[in-house]
């Protein structure tokens, strides 16, 4: 299964969640919500991931912690906020080259319409969804 095969499954669901819960939830909600729902797929998933930095030998056992991991692919950053801020898709960036992983959706369950709230964030993937 490809980054972009999880990606579409992941979105698939998000979709189906934010109909029929609408936004206004807590991120944790949906959090665990998204992640059972999935699993369900059956798709493995991890959540609250922890990566760690390595900086010129100092070694940070958790630098960040990944809301969502799907099939050790694609990280998920999941928000429930009335809008995102441009440091939210750097900050999955970041994340992605900490990771060594390619491919990051950024979902915010708070956007009315789910469609607007969902963006794909690349390192080094070519861009087919």
């Amino acid at each position: 299964m490809t980054e972009n095969d999880v990606a579409r499954i992941v979105v698939d669901t998000a979709l189906h969640i934010h109909k029929a819960l609408g936004p206004g939830l807590l991120e944790s909600a949906y959090v665990a919500i998204l992640a059972h729902e999935l699993r369900k797929a059956p798709l493995h998933v991890e959540t609250q991931v922890p990566v760690p930095i390595h900086w010129d030998g100092l070694a940070l056992e958790v630098g960040f912690r990944a809301d969502m991991v799907v099939e050790d692919k694609v990280i998920l950053e999941l928000k429930s906020v009335e809008a995102l801020a441009p440091v939210h898709s750097k900050q999955l960036l970041t994340y992605l080259r900490l990771a060594d992983k390619r491919l990051g959706l950024l979902i915010n369950f708070g956007a009315p319409l789910l469609k607007d709230g969902i963006f794909r964030i690349v390192n080094g993937l070519e861009e087919q969804l």
